[in-house]
């Protein structure tokens, strides 16, 4: 396991994005979409790709000043395993938001773990009610992987103290918990939700889980369907889909029953509209080397396919997240979404 600690450096003009961000996110209702907490989380299972100095920028220049980013990552090769979690604290301890980094590019053992469907099972508690889905065998190791780490860490901020150096006590513990990622982050954050069901030890993380959003995100979940733990995970997780984008449709329907959990979200016509009915899986298989290659085609071309897994990039989905009229990451304004 490498652990990396930082406390994001000063920063200036033009910056923050959002002033007051922490009040922001304390304040924020878990039952319904947040669009600046949409914003602010995608920022960070964006950059969950990179180190954790990058994350702490980041994040920091979104309104999270002085913030701690703590880097939890665990890299098996020949298990299929690169697990990569951040966890970012706010300078007074009360927000803390958890991204998980998803498939990385260079990876082949990221991508075999993507096709290790498996028969993985999560046992999950809700009251009286123990339920055992089936869960996508490549990602549930990945999500293990790192787990026991994350949980620590976060142990840690429910007593106070700072994940950039525990010895330090800060003025608060942990309030609220956020949870974020990207493809294959998006799938950890949503066996990270669910998987606080699973005892009661994980009881006061649980408490203060206030959301789950996610981007691009694949299916996780199969049979037999979780109703009782789906239906309080779900109220609060939020999955993000940009038309085009093949990976939510995975794994295809050939590979077994796998269905998504929570409010969808799809961007159209320029803005994100809820979905009726969740995206559905894949039937043809074959529409997968026909969406990678999609990136050598010409834009008419890519523009008349289904899918093309040049859609499926973080960058489209802050794109599409950045709100008009303020400053971006970058420090250059934004002229609304893509």
């Amino acid at each position: 396991m490498q652990t990396s600690r930082v406390t994001a450096e000063h920063i200036g003009a033009p910056f923050p994005v959002y002033k007051d961000l922490t009040h922001t996110l304390l304040a924020s209702a878990p039952e319904e979409r947040d669009p600046t907490l949409a914003h602010v989380l995608a920022v960070c299972a964006g950059y969950a790709y990179a180190d954790a100095g990058t994350v702490a920028m980041m994040m920091a220049r979104l309104g999270l000043e002085a913030c701690a980013n703590v880097q939890l990552t665990q890299v098996v090769d020949a298990m299929y395993i690169h697990s990569c979690a951040h966890l970012v604290q706010s300078r007074c301890g009360r927000v803390v938001i958890l991204g998980y980094r998803g498939t990385e590019l260079a990876s082949i053992s990221n991508w075999m773990g993507n096709l290790d469907v498996g028969s993985q099972s999560l046992r999950l508690v809700t009251g009286a009610a123990i339920e055992t889905p089936r869960v996508h065998g490549g990602f549930y190791r990945n999500f293990q992987a790192t787990r026991w780490a994350v949980e620590q860490e976060l142990q840690a901020a429910l007593q106070g103290r700072s994940l950039a150096d525990h010895g330090t006590q800060l003025a608060h513990p942990m309030q609220a918990l956020f949870v974020t990622g990207h493809s294959l982050g998006a799938s950890m954050a949503e066996l990270f939700a669910l998987s606080l069901s699973d005892s009661t030890e994980h009881a006061q993380i649980a408490s203060r889980l206030r959301a789950v959003y996610t981007y691009g995100g694949p299916m996780t979940i199969g049979e037999p369907f979780p109703v009782r733990a789906a239906a309080r995970v779900g109220a609060r997780l939020y999955r993000h889909v940009m038309p085009g984008d093949p990976v939510p449709a995975l794994p295809p329907a050939s590979w077994g029953q796998f269905v998504h959990l929570g409010h969808e979200f799809r961007y159209a016509d320029g803005r994100w509209q809820r979905a009726d009915s969740p995206v559905t899986p894949l039937v043809r298989v074959a529409e997968i080397p026909k969406s990678l290659l999609a990136m050598f085609a010409g834009e008419k071309r890519r523009a008349s396919l289904r899918y093309a897994s040049t859609r499926h990039g973080p960058h489209h989905y802050l794109a599409a997240l950045r709100p008009a009229g303020r400053v971006s990451e970058f420090g250059d304004f934004a002229s609304g979404p893509a």
